[in-house]
């Protein structure tokens, strides 16, 4: 009779059954690491579609990418591409936030590592979930290339600009303010534009892996965008409203380290008063935001002799400013333009930037830590329901810096405005593609809205847009610069201005139901 195996010889015995399993499971590791590398290298790349390199064809090649990738994985591995891809997209795209907190706020390196790489992990979260519900809830093949994948990808991409005070830089719209495909913008917004080269991108997958049918389908979905803008581009959805009026811009070009030190003040005040009275003639003369280096309240002699000499020329004045104001007795604080015209009005910026223009806490939260010495300041949002402020003859409808952002801000002053204005202070961002990127957005919203837009900045990008999106006058960035262009009043709706993102987001929850059903069909 044999004896027993002992348990050190069962122990190899089963060591040696699972060896041959060992290359394929190192193999199949590898090519999971390789595809995540991929999708982070496809959504790095992707950055370099948006302004300043402007490099679009990217905005299609690199989603169709990551569709790609998508094909034949798991929803928990298509999540891991997708955030891979996100990351890589807002890594390479919004680095200057390290340069905003740490270079010039002089954060420590590790609050400052916190919250970049948090909110750049945010942001890719919604690239996760985008890959798994593509891959889990959508059947695999033309449907996905050419429906799911496209309109999940803008409902997240819509979600992702007003959820948790939203952050709706980079989306895919914003690549195509140069091309042809702009003129979609007056009537579905960037959000049209986005569905629009996701669906595009989808079609590249098809082309490569769909049978004659489904390659026939995928070469109308990519052509058939461009003849219709080739159309549309000879629409005027607005016209002008009255004479054009001569502008001037004053670009400061002060640095945010010296902006706020008691000692430079009166430096920087002389700074602008001589860039203005340089301008002094020109019917409007706008300021950025924050340009006064101090409280208006502290400055209001200064104020008003700079504005008595621009009235004494036939100019009217527009200044970004930091005001006080007294509530129920209490100090807020509002991040403002005033436009000194007939009449002085104001405008309070409502979208404040959260951890910096504002402590989310409650306002009694906030005047308990003032008592207890502990830091509570911060910005008043301004009212949702603000009139256009009425100057030079002009309806101008405001916005202060990051609210460019958000298209809805302005479709609340129409139709009574008829030029588009927005001052931002980008001095936090020095010399990075941020500048670019929200000149580029401000192009958006003049073509959403058929609008000219003043945009004045303390550094750069200031510069006057055409309703169009065409440039037509630019300041040079990193100079104390004085721009003189000239505005037209516009009258008239287009679409969008008359039903917002409503197209592109009701488009693709049509599009995900019919996604949904046709899987059903199949189960």
């Amino acid at each position: 009779m044999s004896a027993e195996p002992s348990l050190d010889i069962a122990v190899d015995a089963r060591a040696n059954e699972s060896a041959p399993n060992r290359p394929v499971i190192a193999r199949t590791r590898r090519i999971a690491l390789m595809r995540r590398m991929l999708a982070l290298g496809a959504g790095a790349l992707l950055a370099c579609a948006f302004a300043p390199l402007e490099a679009w064809p990217l905005a299609i090649v690199c989603p169709a990418a990551l569709m790609a990738l998508w094909d034949g994985t798991t929803p928990r591995h298509a999540a891991a591409l997708g955030f891979w891809f996100g990351f890589g997209t807002f890594a390479a795209g919004t680095y200057w936030l390290y340069v905003a907190i740490h270079t010039v706020g002089h954060a420590p390196i590790w609050i400052t590592l916190l919250v970049t790489l948090g909110l750049m992990g945010l942001m890719a979260a919604y690239h996760a979930l985008t890959g798994y519900v593509v891959v889990r809830f959508l059947p695999a093949g033309p449907v996905r290339w050419l429906l799911g994948a496209p309109v999940v990808w803008l409902l997240l991409e819509w979600l992702r600009g007003w959820l948790l005070s939203g952050f709706p830089w980079l989306s895919l719209g914003y690549t195509q303010t140069g091309t042809a495909l702009a003129h979609l913008a007056p009537i579905a917004g960037v959000y049209g534009i986005s569905l629009v080269l996701l669906s595009s991108a989808g079609a590249l997958v098809a082309l490569a892996r769909g049978t004659l049918s489904v390659r026939l389908i995928a070469a109308a979905v990519l052509t058939v965008p461009w003849l219709v803008c080739a159309v549309l581009g000879d629409i005027a959805w607005t016209h002008p409203a009255g004479a054009p009026v001569p502008v001037a811009i004053v670009q400061g070009n002060i640095s945010q380290q010296d902006k706020w030190q008691a000692a430079l003040s009166r430096k920087i005040l002389a700074r602008y008063q001589r860039l203005t009275q340089s301008a002094l003639g020109t019917r409007l003369i706008v300021w950025p935001e924050s340009a006064l280096p101090d409280l208006i309240n502290n400055l209001l002699p200064y104020v008003a002799r700079l504005d008595r000499e621009a009235r004494a020329h036939g100019s009217s004045w527009v200044l970004g400013t930091q005001r006080a104001a007294v509530h129920d007795g209490h100090y807020d604080y509002y991040n403002s333009i005033l436009a000194l015209g007939r009449q002085a009005s104001w405008y309070d910026k409502v979208h404040l930037v959260p951890l910096t223009e504002y402590i989310p806490l409650p306002r009694f939260v906030r005047r308990w830590l003032g008592r207890m010495n502990l830091p509570s300041s911060s910005f008043t949002p301004g009212a949702l329901s603000q009139r256009p402020l009425p100057v030079a003859g002009l309806e101008l409808g405001p916005t202060v810096c990051y609210e460019v952002a958000y298209g809805g801000y302005m479709l609340r002053m129409l139709p009574e405005a008829n030029v588009l204005l927005n001052v931002t202070d980008d001095a936090w961002f020095g010399n990075t593609p941020e500048l670019a990127q929200q000149f580029q957005m401000a192009r958006m919203r003049a073509l959403e809205e058929g609008r000219d837009m003043i945009v004045a900045t303390d550094d750069g990008v200031s510069g006057v847009i055409g309703p169009q999106g065409q440039v037509i006058a630019r300041a040079p960035i990193m100079v104390p610069y004085v721009l003189r262009s000239q505005v037209t009043p516009m009258a008239g709706m287009t679409p969008f201005a008359r039903v917002g993102n409503g197209l592109a987001v009701g488009l693709s929850c049509l599009g995900l139901a019919a996604a949904l059903a046709m899987r059903r069909r199949r189960t």
